[in-house]
């Protein structure tokens, strides 16, 4: 693409209110990419932050990139917030994913491989081995390796073989010997996934690092006897991960086949990448091409220096030898609500007041105590909870196994259309049905995000309702990696409110109203603009204003514009939105008033908290709902309202916090793009990702927020 067109594409952008979701997603990983450039961060740190790009962009192009050729193979029309149709989108989108690629490996290649044998390891290869150790790798190979390679030839009497998802594969071009150069084969090799990414050579003073495509290579020969071999092509692809589940009229059998069957398709999507070592085969490259339909923008070349797939290097990291040299995370503290935590009895506590949990600031036990103690409380009658993602030796699907042994009632409903855990959430579902526990596997179209749990219990002569309403899964693992907020309660009104929830979820019941809570599909964007417009009129009167929201992702688009309305009133708006932000800040006419922050750090900001200042009268929301289109019209959510005045003081200082941040903290510029915010000359460093470790009562019951 020339300069003039470049030019051209990057003014309609820029004309645009909106910013292009995809896009701004790539801003968001650049956001983590910079975190492994922190002078401050261990090597370990870097290439972890590294290995989560690769990561990202691996998910970014089975899914966004994926829909996008969804519109582009099946003449689809589409225009993105950026103004541009399909095909100049895609083109604008590769020329940004390949200078992403291009930083990733220069970063890698200049800063992080030179300082590896400082740290106590190196990646290698074979040949720098000594003789015992090359001897080893090869009796390694012929007995572990060689039985599970198989090369797959294609030529006109064999069709060309299914090559899978993110695999390293090796195109290896043969020539018979006295064949002409027209009858060359191209055959595939591809590397099993249950072969670790790396051989691992331990000296006294070092682990050398040897990448197993280079193990691979060095015996290659061995599979291609009495042939010339003319190149050897080591590459990976990626497919199309995106699609979208039909209704089903059978939810018990024939959707989960439907689940099934799209997640086969997964293995034989078209093909959206392809990454490739430098030197290839231009005659192997472009019978790929023209196999796959993928153009030139859509294949991403590495160095041989380099190595592809940066998510292995996880194996690096996760090496026992350098645990120390990751930072060890400060223990969990005690709520402030629940400063007795573990010694006191948590369903005589919930009696008398609210809990509000911070993870991993707060530790998820609680939670787990709750449903542990009710599974085997002889009181307790019912169990309901909905699950999105669950931990992978799960405490919460042991307990509700129990409760279900027990002789409790216990309805899940399991949403098996959660990303990438579809199949473990079907097998924990039915391990929970066969022990007669009610699943319910999704609503229909609609994806059910909401976090909820209910229990019932009698006690003594009435029936007390103990709830549970969060922003983040069931899930003990990522509980201490992602920052989400748990209400625990026995509150009268939440507890109608959630029953109610529950009555629509698993019958059918389309309740008139609720009190505390917000839903979605059903009215949780409208409640939310009717909130902004409050505050507009609020401003237009002379009254206090402002709005505070704090989540993941900022796309809807009848949302940003209900905000740019508020800001051209005077409302003051401050956004801490993590990853996609479509809205434009601070544009003169449309958003002078608002503000946008990102925070990354050490935690994946995860919590999504709204707060209206309303003229004194405060409003603040928090639960498992973004503003995004998904979130309002194809997902189930909630947001609950919290009212106790030291929980909502928590979830104000939140907010305050985010925004005193200088160290985890990005703001967004008109532009789309982000600048670090730093301390200034006479400020500390304040990183919200320690400082919640040392909260008092007394400071948190100050705080306010100020537009």
């Amino acid at each position: 693409m020339n300069i003039a067109t470049k030019d051209k594409f990057d003014s309609i952008i820029y004309a645009s209110d909106l910013v292009s979701r995809d896009l701004s997603w790539l801003k968001f990983n650049e956001r983590v990419f910079d975190q492994s450039k922190k002078e401050s961060r261990s090597i370990f740190e870097k290439l972890k932050f590294l290995a989560i790009t690769a990561s990202n962009l691996d998910e970014f192009f089975m899914i966004r990139v994926g829909s996008l050729y969804n519109y582009l193979d099946y003449d689809k029309e589409r225009v993105d917030y950026s103004g541009l149709r399909e095909e100049p989108f895609k083109v604008k989108l590769m020329l940004e994913c390949q200078a992403f690629h291009k930083k990733q490996q220069e970063h890698f290649q200049k800063n992080l491989l030179p300082n590896m044998a400082d740290s106590g390891f190196i990646l290698s290869n074979v040949k720098n081995l000594t003789e015992d150790e090359q001897e080893y790798i090869r009796s390694y190979f012929n007995k572990a390796i060689y039985p599970m390679l198989t090369p797959m030839v294609y030529d006109g009497y064999r069709t060309f073989p299914i090559l899978m998802n993110k695999l390293l594969v090796f195109g290896v071009v043969t020539l018979a010997p006295g064949e002409k150069k027209e009858n060359r084969k191209l055959s595939f090799v591809q590397i099993p996934a249950n072969i670790p990414r790396f051989f691992e050579v331990e000296r006294e003073d070092v682990v050398i690092y040897i990448p197993i495509e280079e193990v691979i290579r060095e015996n290659l020969i061995s599979l291609f006897r009495n042939v010339n071999i003319e190149s050897v092509n080591l590459f990976r692809i990626t497919r199309n991960g995106d699609f979208t589940l039909e209704e089903s009229e059978d939810m018990d059998a024939n959707f989960l086949e439907e689940v099934k069957r799209k997640l086969n398709e997964r293995k034989t999507g078209r093909v959206v990448r392809i990454e490739i070592e430098e030197g290839y085969s231009k005659w192997m490259i472009n019978l790929l091409k023209e196999r796959w339909n993928i153009q030139d923008d859509s294949i991403f070349k590495v160095e041989r220096r380099s190595m592809l797939d940066f998510t292995g290097l996880w194996q690096v990291i996760g090496n026992r030898r350098f645990k120390d040299r990751l930072p060890q995370m400060p223990s969990p503290v005690h709520p402030l609500s629940y400063p007795e935590e573990g010694t006191e009895d948590i369903f005589q506590v919930l009696k008398n007041r609210d809990i509000l949990l911070h993870h991993p600031y707060n530790n998820i036990d609680p939670i787990l105590d709750l449903i542990e103690k009710a599974a085997d409380d002889h009181n307790v009658m019912a169990i309901k909870m909905t699950i999105y993602r669950l931990a992978s030796d799960s405490r919460i699907t042991k307990a509700l196994l129990r409760a279900a042994e027990n002789g409790k009632h216990v309805s899940v409903l399991f949403e098996v259309k959660a990303r990438f855990d579809e199949e473990n959430n079907i097998r924990e579902a039915k391990k929970l049905q066969k022990a007669g526990c009610f699943v319910i596997y999704g609503i229909s179209n609609l994806k059910t995000h909401t976090k909820l749990m209910l229990i019932v219990k009698k006690d003594e002569n009435k029936v007390t309702r103990y709830v549970h309403l969060g922003s983040g899964n069931y899930n003990e693992d990522t509980a201490r990696l992602y920052t989400d907020i748990g209400l625990l309660t026995t509150n009268e009104i939440l507890a109608n409110d959630v029953s109610e929830f529950f009555n629509v979820i698993t019958g059918h019941s389309m309740p008139d109203t609720y009190e505390s809570l917000i839903t979605a599909p059903r009215d949780m964007r409208n409640q939310l603009i009717s909130f902004i417009e409050q505050e507009s009129e609020n401003a237009k009167k002379g009254l206090p204003s402002g709005i505070f929201i704090k989540v993941n992702s900022l796309e809807d688009s009848e949302i940003i514009y209900a905000l740019y309305r508020a800001s051209q009133a005077g409302v003051p708006i401050k956004l801490i939105i993590r990853g996609i932000c479509c809205l434009r800040p601070g544009r003169p006419g449309l958003s002078e008033n608002i503000e946008v922050f990102s925070i990354v750090g050490d935690y994946l900001e995860h919590s999504r908290i709204y707060h209206f200042h309303n003229n004194g009268e405060t409003r603040t929301y928090a639960g498992s709902a973004d503003m995004m289109v998904r979130s309002f019209d194809k997902r189930l959510e909630s947001l609950f309202k919290v009212d106790a005045p030291l929980l909502e003081k928590q979830l104000m200082n939140i907010i305050a916090f985010n925004l005193r941040d200088n160290v985890n903290s990005y703001k967004m510029l008109e532009d789309g793009t982000y600048i670090r915010k730093m301390p200034q000359a006479d400020e500390e460093e304040f990183n919200i990702h320690k400082e919640f470790f040392h909260l008092n009562v007394d400071d948190v019951m100050q705080v306010k927020l100020i537009g």
